[in-house]
């Protein structure tokens, strides 16, 4: 009774993190209306290292002897591939609907088998290539649906899904050796860092630090949430309650991170996706569910003819 209900209660927390993900998506689009893309990203990034070095020195501080080049290697790493999608997922939401931005920004889920498949030669599974297949029907209806669907804007999102696959296949091979906490804090840093270099390099630094622009109301809210809740406090969340329950509902879970895009979308900035664009987005979603059965589940389904657990 008590590991059914700390897996229950784990589902429901990490059900909270998709609905924190997914929520942030209109949140960052009404603050990057008043403060750039790079530069939010570089204070909202910094903010969340801070938050989880504090963390560290309270709770975990024999992490900090554990600090070698191989592991400041491998935060970079992360960072770098952690900036990419972030970035391009910011920058994306100046030109498309957080709604569509969401539902892309989920591919990663599929991307990453496909990864694994085309740079680690790992073998691609059945429920992999349906996923892949479904996924990319879906991504055709959301965004190609008619012949001005398509923006610039999908294709910077685009991007932002393969930063986030290869962040989470380099993930896999890197938390296995070194402190998950340290590497995490260390990858934020990267991403704070690049986005400041990018803020001074590509768009107007003087102009995003002026007082009026930094305390208006839309960038304070979406600096809190984003860097304490939808980064620091949904990474300890996922860290700590993710060992009582298995991967493949762990995955399912954060699939619904879309969903949760596309309601608040509708609710507080009033999107609304046309028929078609409805059906990419549960063709999208249902890519990911099959990418993510495990293969038995599958062929088990297939048999019975229903995907329906007795």
């Amino acid at each position: 009774m008590k590991i059914l209900t700390s897996q229950r209660f784990a589902d429901l927390s990490l059900l909270f993190v998709a609905l924190i993900w997914g929520s942030t998506f209109v949140i960052v689009q009404n603050a990057i209306a008043f403060l750039q893309p790079l530069i939010f990203n570089g204070i909202r990034f910094f903010l969340a290292a801070l938050f989880l070095f504090l963390w560290l020195l309270l709770f975990k501080p024999s992490q900090l002897k554990q600090i070698n080049i191989h592991c400041l290697k491998a935060g970079i790493i992360l960072g770098i591939c952690l900036f990419i999608g972030y970035a391009f997922q910011t920058i994306g939401l100046v030109y498309t609907t957080s709604s569509k931005a969401g539902f892309i920004t989920g591919l990663s889920v599929v991307l990453v088998p496909l990864f694994m498949y085309l740079f680690m030669k790992q073998a691609l599974l059945i429920n992999h290539i349906i996923g892949v297949i479904i996924a990319t029907i879906g991504l055709y209806l959301l965004t190609i649906s008619n012949v001005f669907s398509f923006n610039i804007g999908d294709f910077f999102v685009f991007i932002c899904a393969i930063g986030f696959a290869l962040q989470i296949i380099l993930t896999g091979k890197y938390s296995k050796q070194y402190p998950t906490l340290l590497l995490t804090i260390m990858q934020l840093l990267t991403v704070s860092i690049l986005g400041f270099i990018g803020s001074f390099l590509f768009e107007n630094p003087k102009g995003n630090f002026k007082v009026n622009i930094l305390f208006h109301k839309e960038v304070i809210i979406a600096l809190l949430i984003t860097a304490i809740l939808a980064t620091a406090v949904a990474f300890i969340i996922q860290t700590s309650l993710q060992k009582y329950t298995n991967s493949t509902r762990v995955a399912l879970i954060i699939a619904t991170e879309p969903v949760f895009a596309a309601m608040t979308a509708y609710l507080f900035n009033n999107e609304q996706l046309t028929a078609s664009a409805t059906i990419g987005c549960m063709l999208i979603l249902l890519g990911m569910v099959f990418s993510e059965l495990p293969r038995k589940t599958l062929l088990a389904a297939f048999k019975r003819g229903s995907f329906i657990e007795k």
